[in-house]
C-alpha cells in the first residue's frame, strides 16, 4: 500500500553521506510484521540506505547493524542489549517506534553518546482517549451495569454511580503529551489539574493549565490520579503501600503507562481495604494478567488488555513518525522526541528553526 499520509514537508537538506538505517526488529501483531512498501520508498527517496531484517538474537543485530548510523527497533523487541551497543560503533541514534523505551538500554546508550528516539506522537490521541474512557466507565459504572443486564438483572440501583466529574481535581504522575491532551479535552468540565514531573518546569505546566506539585501532594489532593511515567529503574514500584495510603478513600486510580511502575499487590490491597475507591487499568506487572489475580474478581476495577494505544490509525502512525525520524536524523536534525536529553551525542545535530 502506498503512503496514505506523507511525512511533514521534507527539508531537502542533503543527508549525511552514506547514511544507513537498520531496522532490526518489527515484532507485534500481524500488521506490525509487514513493513509497508511506502516506508522503504520514502526513506530511500531521501538517499538513505535502509536495511531490513527481523533479528532473533544479539549476534544477528551486530551482523546486521554494526555499520548503521541509526538502529531501529519497531515495538517491544528486546534484541538490542547493552552488549550489542558496544559493537555499534557508528550508531548515533537508536529509534524505538512507540513511546516506551524500557526494552532499550537507555543508560548504556547515553554513556556511549547515542540518542534514544521514540515516537510518542503516534499514540497520544488514542491513549488520552483511553484514559478518559476508563475514567468515565468508572464514574458511571458502565461495565458493571452492562454485565448485570446481560445476566438478566434490571436494577436501576445496582452499581449506583458514586462520583461526579465537575469540580474534581485530576492529578497526573508524569506530564507529557498524553496528560496534556487529557487537559485539553477535559478543560470544559470545570476540573482542576495538578501534576508531578521532576523534568517539567512549573512554567510549562502553568501554560498548559496545570499546577506543578510534589508526588505526595498529587496523591493526597487529587480525586483522580492518572499515571503517565515511563518505566525506569527510578520509577519501578514508584507507587506502593505508602503512596496508596496517602490517597483519598474515594479516589480513582488510572494506569495506562507501564505495569511495574505500580506495586500491583499493594494496589490490590488498597482497593480491597478501601484506601482507594476504584481503578481503571490497561497495564500490569505481569502480562497477560494471571488468571488468579485478585484484580479479576474486584467490582471496583475496570480492566483492559494493554490496548490504550490502539485505534484505526495506530500502525500507520507508528510507521509515519518513524520514517520522519529516520529522515530528520539523516539530515543532521535532532529527532522530534528523544528520552535522554542529558546525552553528549557522538553525532552532530542541529535543531529545527
Amino acid at each position: 500500500m502506498r503512503n496514505l499520509v506523507s511525512v511533514r514537508s521534507i527539508d531537502h537538506t542533503a543527508p549525511m553521506p552514506g547514511f544507513k538505517a537498520a531496522l532490526v526488529s518489527f515484532d507485534g501483531p500481524t500488521d506490525a510484521r509487514v513493513v509497508p512498501e511506502w516506508v522503504r520508498e520514502q526513506i530511500e527517496r531521501e538517499a538513505v540506505t535502509l536495511i531490513i531484517r527481523h533479528c532473533l538474537d544479539s549476534q544477528e543485530v551486530i551482523d546486521h547493524a554494526a555499520d548503521a548510523d541509526l538502529v531501529w527497533v519497531y515495538g517491544g523487541g528486546r534484541v538490542l542489549t547493552s552488549q550489542v551497543l558496544s559493537q555499534l560503533t557508528r550508531c548515533i541514534v537508536i529509534l524505538r517506534s512507540g513511546s516506551g523505551t524500557d526494552n532499550i538500554p537507555v543508560k548504556e546508550a547515553t554513556d556511549l553518546g547515542i540518542l534514544v528516539a521514540n515516537t510518542p506522537q503516534a499514540t497520544t490521541d488514542p491513549v488520552s482517549d483511553h484514559v478518559i474512557a476508563l475514567l468515565f466507565s468508572i464514574l458511571r459504572w458502565v461495565p458493571r451495569q452492562d454485565r448485570a443486564i446481560r445476566r438478566g438483572i434490571w436494577d436501576r440501583d445496582h452499581a449506583w454511580p458514586d462520583w461526579h466529574i465537575r469540580g474534581s481535581t485530576v492529578g497526573f504522575i508524569g506530564f507529557g503529551r498524553i496528560p496534556g491532551m487529557v487537559v485539553q479535552t477535559r478543560s470544559g468540565f470545570e476540573v482542576s489539574f495538578i501534576a508531578y514531573d521532576p523534568f517539567i518546569s512549573a512554567g510549562a505546566m502553568r501554560q498548559a493549565g496545570v499546577r506543578k506539585a510534589e508526588l505526595n501532594e498529587v496523591l493526597s489532593q487529587a480525586d483522580i490520579v492518572s499515571v503517565h511515567t515511563p518505566l525506569t529503574d527510578q520509577t519501578h514500584h514508584l507507587l506502593s503501600d505508602a503512596q496508596f495510603g496517602l490517597m483519598k478513600s474515594k479516589s480513582i486510580f488510572i494506569n495506562t503507562s507501564r505495569g511495574p511502575v505500580v506495586d500491583q499487590a499493594a494496589m490490590a490491597r488498597a482497593l480491597q481495604g478501601g484506601q482507594i475507591g476504584a481503578a481503571g487499568l490497561d497495564v500490569y506487572e505481569q502480562q497477560p494478567l494471571p488468571v488468579d489475580s485478585p484484580l479479576r474478581t474486584m467490582d471496583n476495577v475496570v480492566l483492559t488488555p494493554h490496548t490504550a494505544g490502539n485505534d484505526d490509525r495506530m500502525w500507520h502512525e507508528f510507521w509515519r513518525y518513524s520514517v520522519q525520524t529516520v529522515i530528520d536524523v539523516s539530515k543532521g536534525f535532532y529527532p522530534a522526541s528523544y528520552v535522554n536529553p542529558q546525552v553528549k551525542p557522538r553525532g552532530t545535530f542541529r535543531k529545527r528553526t
